[in-house]
């Protein structure tokens, strides 16, 4: 039986941020339970930076063991515009039914969430989830309009977490050239998180 080479090969390059979703979860008998994803319209770019640093043991004259420590990312989001529902969930801004506006009140914590996302591939786009995201209050920008409209994006800052899943302190999953197509296809559809059969 030949196998699908195409269907094994890797991406050589990567490229293009689309299809951002955000999970707000809740914490249930000591894991988080997501909700369903809901679309971030307009990406422009995500950058990550690490949260950890390295320490070295010497011994004979040498660096004898090396420790790192994986504290997650600072990341930041850039959007054509922060959405209603996500100052909501994730900025904990309150939303007044009856005047229809929508306030910042000092006091009020928005809640964690997952972040998916996938970069674009020659081959297949890899898809993301960062599984303990907390969003910052975005800064507040504007330009006088010229003879042309110079459109600014939102930046978001965001710091993605460890968290306990299935028994690991886990930050990120990602899909790779061998991810299943059930998994693949319904990435956007529910946060990923290995299913651990009992006993196994």
């Amino acid at each position: 039986m030949e196998l699908d080479i195409q269907f094994f090969a890797e991406n050589k390059v990567e490229f293009g941020l689309s299809n951002v979703h955000y999970a707000p979860y809740t914490m249930t008998d000591g894991e988080p339970v997501f909700e369903t994803p809901i679309p971030i319209p307009g990406a422009v770019t995500l950058t990550g930076d690490p949260l950890g640093e390295s320490t070295s043991f010497y011994a004979d004259n040498m660096i004898y063991y090396v420790t790192k420590s994986n504290q997650g990312y600072d990341a930041t989001l850039s959007i054509a515009t922060i959405p209603q529902q996500f100052a909501i969930d994730a900025l904990g801004e309150e939303f007044d039914e009856v005047d229809g506006v929508i306030n910042e009140v000092a006091d009020s914590q928005g809640k964690p969430f997952a972040l998916l996302f996938q970069f674009e591939g020659d081959v297949k786009a890899t898809r993301h989830v960062l599984y303990n995201c907390t969003a910052n209050r975005p800064s507040i920008n504007g330009n006088t309009k010229t003879d042309s409209t110079e459109i600014t994006p939102n930046e978001l800052t965001l710091t993605a977490s460890p968290i306990e899943i299935g028994g690991k302190l886990m930050v990120k999953t990602k899909t790779t050239s061998t991810t299943t197509a059930d998994i693949y296809n319904n990435w956007f559809k529910t946060v990923y998180k290995k299913t651990v059969v009992a006993g196994a």
